[in-house]
């Protein structure tokens, strides 16, 4: 049996949602995760930068290091139907302890904050309320695997649709619905259930 049959993920502790009104008075919504990690801020910061370590466990790869501000890397949304690719620009990278850039549509934003012998990581990013807890569930598995993979036991990337069909991350997406107190999606659709 490998490490990823064994995972099964912890409980949907771990995001928050906050609402705010945007300058025209639009609701926008913000997905806040937050994970203790027994590593050092300067090995998570070279885990969210870092192409290589990002291939392991994040929902994009990125064709450059995300930790120079201004930097422009072009990121691939991995697991979608077809390849998703946008450019971003690095706007803060404050070694090892802030990290913003947007990813498509989204805001990034990352603070490390040393914590006894480990870190604690945050992450805000906008998300469309309709998908909150898609979202919640999706991060909460990739902050796993990152943990893991830190760790030395790596349980290889879980995103996009092949996440959405794992067992955890349907039981995280109705969890995660039901904190919030939002509807659940009928997600993955039956046919991608059955494949």
């Amino acid at each position: 049996m490998t490490d990823l049959q064994q995972y099964t993920p912890g409980p949907a502790n771990m995001a928050q949602i906050r609402k705010e009104r945007g300058q025209n008075g639009e609701e926008k919504w913000t997905l806040v995760l937050v994970k203790d990690l027994r590593h050092s801020p300067e090995k998570v910061w070279q885990a969210l930068t870092d192409p290589a370590h990002l291939r392991e466990w994040a929902p994009f790869d990125a064709e450059g290091n995300l930790g120079t501000v201004g930097a422009t890397v072009k990121l691939t949304t991995v697991g979608a139907p077809a390849p998703r690719v946008t450019e971003t620009k690095v706007k803060r990278a404050d070694v090892p302890r802030l990290l913003e850039y947007t990813w498509g549509n989204f805001d990034m934003r990352w603070e490390l904050e040393s914590l006894g012998g480990g870190t604690r990581l945050t992450l805000w990013t906008n998300i469309g309320h309709r998908f909150i807890a898609m979202g919640a569930a999706g991060w909460h598995i990739c902050f796993d695997v990152l943990d893991h993979l830190l760790s030395g036991t790596p349980l290889g990337r879980m995103v996009g649709p092949e996440a959405m069909k794992f067992g955890g991350w349907q039981q995280l997406h109705a969890e995660y619905a039901k904190q919030f107190g939002i509807e659940t999606l009928n997600w993955p659709p039956k046919a991608a259930q059955e494949s």
